[in-house]
C-alpha cells in the first residue's frame, strides 16, 4: 500500500480547515481568472514560442553559460559556474566571509533553497532575511512554501496575526491591510541596513548578460538596490539566447502564475552599476553584482535523458498546482518536498532535491491530464511522473501490487477471478441492495465514500453470441473492445453499443481472446506487464480483420492506441499494434463520425448533466461530439455542471490507493451534480459511471449514471 508516513501526512492535510478553504478557494477561482487574462493572447502560440526558445538554449547550454559569463563581466559583474549545489554554497560561504556581510535579505529564489542557504549562512553567524511577504510569514511558522507561487497561501490572517504579533512583541490585529503594513515596518529596517540583497531569476540572457525578476511586492527591487552587493543564484534552466526570446515568458508567466496580465514590477539586472554609496556625503561607486549560476549534475542529468529534458522548458509559473485536484486537497506540504511543489515539483525533487520524496509524492498525481492543458511551457507532467513511477517500480516493487498485476495480465486467470467473484458477491449485499456498499477489513477502501456495483452474472463475452444483429447491407465490420468494466460489470452498455453501431450500418464482432486493456498495470509503473497485455489484445484483436475498433471507455481506447509505445522494440508487434491503435476509437467520437448524429428520440423528458472523463477530453480531444449526440436526442435537455470537466477521483486504481483523497474529489463532483438538478448523469467512462453512481447511491440520492451510448439506445428504441 501507499507509503504509511505519506498517509498520515495527507490525514493531517485533510484535517487542516483553513488549508482546505483558502487553498481550495483559490484553486476553485484560478481557472476562470487566468482565462479572463489571456483576453487577446493566443496562448497555444505563446507556448509554442516559450518551447522554441527554452529549447535553443536547452541544446546550447554550454554556449549560454559562456555568452552569458563573458557578457556579464563585461559589464562589470562576477560570475561563478558552480558545478554543484556544494561547489555554490562554498563560493557564498567564501564570499560573505570576504566582504564582512553580517545581514542578508532575500527575495525569489528557489535555488538558493537547493542550497539551503539560509540554515549554512545562519550557522555561520549570518542574518539572512527573507523579504517576501509569504516567505517571510513561513519563516516566522518554521515552515516550508505550500505552494511555489504563493508560499503562505495556507495560513489566514488570523494566524498571520499571531506570527507577526509573536515577533513583533506588539498586538497585531487580522487585517490584511494592518498586517502588510507590519511587514513594511519591519522590513525597511531590514533593507537599509543589509550588506548583501540574495535574488532568483525567472530568466538569465546570455546574449547581455542579463537578469529578470517579477515581483508583485516592492521587496524584490529593494533587495537588488538597496545593499551594496547584490547576488543572484540562479540554474541553468534559466537561460534564453536573447532579450527578444524574454517576452514570450513574460507574455505567459504573470498571466499563468497569479492571473494578472502583467505582474507590477518587472526589474532587469545587468552588470555592477553606479550607485550612492554615502546617503550623507552622496559619494557614489560601482555596486558589486554577483551570479551564481548551477550547473549540477542533477540539472545535467534532466538535459541529457530524453524523458526528461523538456522540463527546461519549465517557466515555474506553477499554473500546473493550480488546476491540479490533488494538490487542491493537500497543498506542496504533502505534494512536494522543501522546495518545490506539486506535478512539477515531483519531477524537479527527483533530479534536484531527493529521490527518495520524489519517489513517495509521484503516487498522489491522478494522472487527469489538467496541468498539461494550462502549463505554460507545454510539459507533458503526467507522461514524466509515469517515467518516474516506472523507474521506482523497476527497482522495487511492492510484492501485493505484483501478485495482483500478475493475475490481471493473466486472461485465464482473472476472468475465472471475476466469474468467482460474481458468485461470491451476496455474501457482502444484504437482498434487494443494487449495489455493495461495505466491504471487510483490507477491502475497506474500495467502498469509502461509494457503494460498488455489481458483477454481472453472466458476462457479456457469454451475451455476445446470444444477441441478434439484423443488418442488411452493412457498411463495414467493427470490433468491440469491452475491457473489464464492460465485460464483467456494464453488460447493458456494451450491448448497447451493439445496438447503436447496428442502427447506423456496421455489425459488430467481439474477439473472444481480448482481455484488460492494461492500464492498471501502466498506471501502476508495471511496464512488463502492461507489455504482456499489449501483446495479448493485439494478437487478439486481429485489427487488420476489422475497418475499426470501438471501445466505450476512453482509458482503454487511449491504452490500446499507447500499445505501439510498448512495442516499439519489437518490430513485428509494433506494426500490429500501429494498426491497431489508429482503428481505435471511443464509441461517441466513432458513431458521431459514421453518421450517427440524429434527430430520433422518444421525446420523453429527460435532464441530465454531463461529465467529462479525463482520458477522453485530454488525451483524445473528445468533448463535443458526445454533447451533439446528446442534445439532438429528442427530449433530452443537457444541464452543464460546474467543472464539468474536473476528476471524479477515480482514477483507476488510485481510488484504490488513496481512498482519503479520491473521496472528497468526488463529493465535489457530487455537489456539482446535484446544483443542475439533474436526474441522469451521462458519461462516456465506465470508471467514472462506477465512481460517481457509487458516490450517489452511497449518500441516498436518487439520480441515475448512464453512459452515453445507452441513453441513445434506450431514447432512440433499440433497447
Amino acid at each position: 500500500m501507499a507509503n504509511e508516513a505519506l498517509k498520515q501526512e495527507i490525514q493531517s492535510a485533510l484535517r487542516n480547515t483553513t488549508l482546505s478553504r483558502t487553498l481550495g478557494k483559490f484553486c476553485e477561482t484560478y481557472p476562470e481568472k487566468r482565462l479572463k487574462s489571456y483576453a487577446g493572447v493566443n496562448f497555444e502560440e505563446t507556448r509554442d514560442s516559450i518551447r522554441e526558445v527554452k529549447g535553443y538554449a536547452a541544446e546550447h547550454i554550454d554556449e549560454m553559460i559562456e555568452k552569458f559569463t563573458k557578457n556579464c563581466t563585461a559589464r562589470g559583474g562576477h560570475v561563478f559556474h558552480a558545478t554543484s549545489t556544494e561547489e555554490a554554497m562554498e563560493y557564498v560561504r567564501n564570499l560573505v566571509r570576504e566582504k564582512g556581510v553580517k545581514t542578508i535579505v532575500k527575495s525569489k529564489s528557489m535555488a538558493s533553497e537547493e542550497l539551503h542557504m539560509n540554515k549554512v549562512l545562519g550557522d555561520d553567524g549570518v542574518l539572512v532575511q527573507e523579504t517576501d511577504l509569504g516567505e517571510f510569514i513561513i519563516a516566522l511558522e518554521g515552515n516550508t512554501p505550500v505552494h511555489m507561487v504563493m508560499p503562505a497561501l495556507h495560513l489566514n490572517k488570523e494566524q498571520v496575526a499571531d506570527l507577526f504579533t509573536d515577533y513583533t512583541k506588539e498586538k497585531n490585529e487580522p487585517i490584511i491591510a494592518e498586517e502588510v503594513k507590519t511587514a513594511r515596518k519591519v522590513m525597511r529596517e531590514k533593507f537599509t541596513h543589509a550588506d548583501m540583497g540574495v535574488s532568483g531569476a525567472n530568466v538569465a540572457v546570455a546574449e547581455t548578460g542579463t537578469v529578470f525578476t517579477m515581483t508583485n511586492e516592492g521587496n524584490g527591487r529593494m533587495v537588488g538596490t538597496l545593499p551594496k552587493i547584490h547576488l543572484y543564484v540562479f540554474g541553468i534552466e534559466k537561460f534564453v539566447n536573447s532579450l527578444s526570446d524574454a517576452r514570450y515568458i513574460f507574455k505567459a508567466l504573470p498571466r499563468n502564475g497569479t492571473g494578472q496580465r502583467l505582474t507590477t514590477y518587472l526589474s532587469l539586472y545587468t552588470g555592477a552599476t553606479e550607485v550612492c554609496l554615502d546617503k550623507d556625503t552622496d559619494e557614489k561607486g560601482p555596486k558589486e553584482f554577483y551570479c551564481v549560476i548551477l550547473d549540477d549534475p542533477g540539472r545535467r542529468e534532466i538535459l541529457a535523458d530524453e524523458d526528461f529534458r523538456e522540463v527546461y522548458d519549465c517557466i515555474r509559473c506553477g499554473a500546473c498546482l493550480d488546476v491540479c485536484p490533488a494538490f487542491a486537497l493537500l497543498g506542496g506540504h504533502v505534494y512536494g518536498s522543501k522546495v518545490y511543489t506539486g506535478g512539477i515539483g515531483t519531477i524537479l525533487s527527483h533530479f534536484l532535491v531527493s529521490e527518495e520524496r520524489a519517489e513517495q509524492i509521484q503516487n498522489i498525481c491522478l494522472q487527469c491530464g489538467r496541468c498539461k492543458e494550462v502549463c505554460g511551457g507545454g510539459l507533458h507532467i503526467p507522461e514524466m511522473i509515469m517515467k518516474l513511477r516506472e523507474r521506482s517500480t523497476e527497482k522495487h516493487q511492492n510484492p501485493t501490487y505484483k501478485f495482483a498485476l500478475d493475475a490481471v495480465s493473466d486472461r485465464k486467470l482473472f476472468h475465472s477471478m471475476l466469474r468467482i467473484a460474481s458468485i461470491a458477491q451476496p455474501a457482502f449485499m444484504k437482498p434487494g441492495q443494487p449495489m455493495m456498499r461495505h466491504l471487510p477489513m483490507f477491502l475497506s477502501g474500495l467502498s469509502e465514500g461509494r457503494s460498488l456495483p455489481k458483477i454481472a452474472q453472466v458476462p457479456f463475452r457469454d451475451i455476445f453470441p446470444t444477441i441478434p444483429q439484423n443488418v442488411e447491407n452493412p457498411k463495414g465490420k467493427i470490433a468491440i473492445f469491452t475491457g473489464c468494466l464492460l465485460d464483467f460489470v456494464y453488460v447493458d452498455t456494451a450491448t448497447a453499443i451493439i445496438k447503436d453501431l447496428n442502427s447506423i450500418g456496421y455489425v459488430v464482432d467481439m474477439p473472444m481472446g481480448q482481455s484488460c486493456c492494461g492500464a492498471p498495470a501502466t498506471y501502476m509503473g508495471d511496464r512488463k506487464n502492461a507489455t504482456v497485455t499489449a501483446k495479448l489484445n493485439v494478437d487478439a484483436m486481429s485489427a487488420e480483420n476489422y475497418d475499426y475498433i470501438v471501445s466505450a471507455c476512453p482509458t482503454c481506447t487511449h491504452q490500446l492506441r499507447e500499445y505501439q509505445e510498448f512495442l516499439k522494440d519489437d518490430p513485428e508487434y509494433y506494426e500490429k499494434a500501429k494498426a491497431l491503435g489508429e482503428k481505435a476509437y471511443d464509441f461517441c467520437k466513432l458513431f458521431h463520425m459514421l453518421g450517427g448524429l440524429s434527430d430520433e428520440g422518444d421525446g420523453k423528458e429527460m435532464n441530465i448533466t454531463y461529465h467529462d472523463s479525463c482520458h477522453l477530453k485530454r488525451s483524445m480531444g473528445v468533448y463535443e461530439e458526445q454533447r451533439e449526440l446528446l442534445t439532438h436526442t429528442k427530449g433530452v435537455h443537457l444541464t452543464e455542471m460546474k467543472e464539468s470537466d474536473v476528476c471524479c477521483g477515480f482514477g483507476g486504481t488510485y481510488s484504490i490507493k488513496f481512498p482519503e483523497v479520491a473521496t472528497p474529489i468526488l463529493a465535489k463532483k457530487i455537489e456539482h451534480i446535484k446544483e443542475t438538478g439533474a436526474d441522469t448523469v451521462a458519461v462516456d467512462c465506465p470508471g467514472c459511471m462506477m465512481q460517481i453512481s457509487g458516490g450517489l447511491d452511497a449518500r441516498g440520492l436518487d439520480v441515475d449514471v448512464k453512459h452515453t451510448a445507452v441513453i441513445i439506445a434506450e431514447k432512440r428504441g433499440l433497447m
